[in-house]
């Protein structure tokens, strides 16, 4: 034991060692032979598509540093009163810092992440270290303040990221980039993260996250309308009301909750041995010019009354598979000929109870003036901007989480995360760079 975090290198040359023991000559890796092995699998230098910014070298250097700090518990805990206590852990300090410490406690065992990170506006609180700026006469390779020698200034080298910066993205970019890379090493194979961000940095979030967790791991974009009322200062003339969450997996297939089926729509009126149903509509998608075969007559064999679809929909069933509906009595029918025949769904066959999740969430949850609402109540001011109200939140850890997994939120701001019982929450230094 040395004391220091992971080494996430000697990890990486582990796994390659398991599965590729062949690359590997007096404890250095032969290029050309794993460029062999890999075939057409293996690019060529400059000409892959992958997202670039000014400072990216520098930023993978910082997912390969230890560190040597640890974690001292807060002297005044033991103080508390056991109504004091959460059950969460709370971790101030640099967060990229603490999830370096983490890597070797939590590697692998994380379930859920959730983080609402700096949207780099331009006037929000995001400042950043600069610990490699260069002379004023080399900004365009690398942004940063230096003293008339060209040397850096340490008085500045903490620096607001604002739109005059020439590499305003690329900053923003550099600082996510091993956070992100450190936090998919907390993810367990089921795990998720859900990453909250707003128009600014979403195209460049995308393509991030798509090289860190690869895009087949994207499970989707959820849009949550967090403005209650239009904003009319804007000088475009359009408001902008909604962010965005981004949600990846750890391993492709890992699915979300979902929501949950209403059960109170099944009822059983006409005491069907099979139990309690709910009617669902027959009717398809396609034309008849697509799907011949779903346009067709048929008949009620109690009543008489013959039915048609719709043209441009057509029946959902064939003739044959309707007819075999009928003959099983799962087709309930109108008694009037002008209402639609419709389709008996047994709560016994239900294989999930619960339904897909939509994109789209529900205003139910709350907007950010809620959010403020809720902060007021507990510090009668407003110490944090835009927080994110406890509905919202909670509908994140119930779809990616469970009642009894670890859950992380390294970007705590208002600490809205911790209003679920969860068991972990490793706070962030956002709020001391502000």
């Amino acid at each position: 034991m040395d004391g220091k975090s992971l080494n996430l290198t000697a990890e990486k040359l582990s796994q390659l060692r398991q599965l590729f023991p062949e690359v590997f000559s007096e404890e250095k890796i032969d290029f050309v032979r794993l460029k062999d092995i890999l075939g057409e699998n293996a690019t060529i230098h400059n000409e892959n598509y992958e997202l670039s910014w000014a400072g990216k070298a520098e930023a993978r250097r910082e997912i390969q540093k230890q560190t040597t700090n640890t974690l001292i518990p807060a002297a005044n805990g033991a103080n508390l009163r056991e109504e004091e206590i959460s059950g969460n852990i709370f971790i101030e300090g640099e967060n990229l810092e603490v999830l370096r410490i983490l890597q070797k406690s939590y590697f692998g065992k994380i379930k859920m992440i959730y983080i609402d990170p700096p949207y780099n506006t331009g006037n929000d609180s995001f400042v950043y270290p600069d610990d490699y700026s260069e002379r004023q006469d080399e900004y365009n390779k690398r942004a940063g303040i230096t003293d008339d020698e060209g040397y850096l200034n340490k008085q500045d080298l903490w620096r607001k990221n604002s739109r005059e910066n020439g590499q305003f993205h690329s900053v923003w970019l550099s600082m996510m980039y091993p956070r992100l890379y450190l936090a998919r090493n907390l993810l367990r194979e089921d795990g998720v993260i859900f990453v909250s961000i707003n128009d600014n940095e979403a195209n460049n979030l995308k393509l991030l996250m798509d090289e860190i967790f690869g895009e087949e791991n994207f499970v989707g974009n959820l849009i949550w309308k967090s403005r209650q009322i239009v904003d009319s200062r804007n000088q475009q003339g359009l408001s902008s009301d909604h962010e965005y969450i981004f949600v990846y997996a750890r391993n492709e297939g890992t699915r979300l909750r979902g929501k949950e089926i209403d059960l109170n729509k099944y009822t059983n009126p006409d005491n069907d041995a099979r139990g309690a149903w709910m009617s669902n509509s027959i009717l398809g998608l396609a034309t008849k010019s697509q799907r011949p075969n779903l346009h067709y007559d048929f008949i009620d064999p109690e009543r008489g009354n013959s039915y048609s679809p719709p043209s441009d929909t057509g029946w959902r069933y064939s003739r044959e598979t309707l007819q075999q509906k009928i003959k099983e009595k799962r087709i309930v029918f109108p008694k009037s000929s002008d209402g639609r025949p419709r389709e008996k769904k047994f709560l016994s066959e239900l294989n999930n109870e619960f339904t897909g999740f939509s994109s789209i969430l529900s205003t139910d949850l709350g907007y950010t003036l809620n959010g403020t609402r809720e902060v007021r109540e507990i510090f009668t001011d407003n110490f944090f901007q835009f927080p994110k109200p406890v509905k919202v939140v909670k509908e994140f850890i119930k779809q990616g989480s469970d009642e009894t997994a670890i859950i992380v939120d390294f970007f705590a701001g208002s600490g809205t995360t911790a209003s679920r019982r969860v068991s972990l929450l490793a706070s962030a230094a956002m709020r001391s760079w502000g």
